[in-house]
């Protein structure tokens, strides 16, 4: 069945006016054709629309069964112009990211404040992930962007783009009452005896390197305690007080009974993060994402 959005339009202006005349003037044509595109349709149906006689025109039970129906796909035809411009602006659509936990307690509140309300219709999908899980979801199309801890391995960066974004600090998580009170810089000499709390090396290279060197520095070997992939995991640990763990700045956001965090008195790595997405994503939703990012 071939049905025209022409013959739609025509039916609800007829079915609109009950008059033939009057629906061919407000079409702009004369009522013969207007006439025998009704009939195209109603044999198209295999039922009339409309009971014709000289003095009047009314629909019949399928002519007002149509008549919601019709006007009903008309409008959504009006709507495809606005639908498709929104989708090429990347306006609408949908947006898979995943981040890994101190983008949590950093930027990515404010950045998913500024997203919304710039774009408020496009459907968000978030998934915290550690950055190897993240490469690997960005490889097979699972998910469009990441906010990562790089480094990157080899095959990734051949397929995918990476932008720096933050770079902060590491801290001291330490369960509370440990050190005195007075706020100052901690020396990692004086927690010896305390066992380290870490992420494993697989999920964050470059995390658990600069963890381990600013132990070395200090000419000390922790003692690794556990290992655990969610930051809210590790200081969780921290405040049972099963060790202690160097953390990035912002995951002091993160407020737990028995914990208290400290800076170091000696200078730390910092740790870098930011956003990484296949090379080949084409997709407007994603575009604006970066332009937004690279604005704030």
């Amino acid at each position: 069945m071939n049905i025209e959005l022409r013959q739609l339009r025509y039916f609800v202006t007829v079915a609109e006016e009950l008059h033939f005349g009057r629906a061919a003037a407000r079409l702009h044509m004369t009522q013969p054709p207007l006439s025998q595109t009704i009939a195209v349709l109603e044999a198209t149906l295999g039922a009339s629309l409309f009971l014709r006689d000289r003095r009047q025109v009314a629909l019949t039970e399928a002519g007002a069964a149509l008549l919601p129906e019709a006007r009903r796909l008309l409008e959504g035809a009006a709507g495809l112009g606005e639908l498709v411009r929104r989708a090429a602006a990347g306006e609408s659509g949908r947006l898979a990211l995943s981040f890994v936990t101190p983008a949590d307690y950093s930027l990515l509140p404010p950045l998913l404040r500024d997203y919304s309300a710039a774009y408020p219709t496009v459907e968000l999908v978030l998934q915290e992930a550690t950055t190897d899980v993240q490469v690997d979801d960005l490889l097979n199309d699972r998910i469009d962007a990441g906010l990562v801890i790089p480094p990157l391995s080899d095959k990734a960066q051949d397929r995918l783009d990476y932008i720096k974004v933050l770079a902060e600090p590491l801290v001291l998580c330490a369960p509370a009452g440990v050190l005195p009170d007075g706020g100052k810089p901690v020396d990692l000499s004086t927690l010896r005896h305390l066992p380290l709390i870490i992420f494993p090396r697989k999920s964050a290279p470059s995390l658990y390197d600069a963890i381990l060197s600013c132990f070395h520095d200090a000419g000390l070997s922790p003692v690794i305690k556990q290992e655990a992939i969610q930051m809210q995991t590790i200081v969780s640990l921290v405040s049972a007080g099963m060790g202690l763990a160097l953390v990035p700045q912002s995951v002091s956001n993160l407020m737990r009974p028995g914990v208290e965090y400290h800076a170091l008195a000696s200078p730390t790595p910092l740790v870098e993060l930011g956003l990484a997405w296949r090379r080949d994503n084409a997709s407007p939703v994603l575009r604006g994402f970066l332009e937004l990012l690279r604005k704030t």
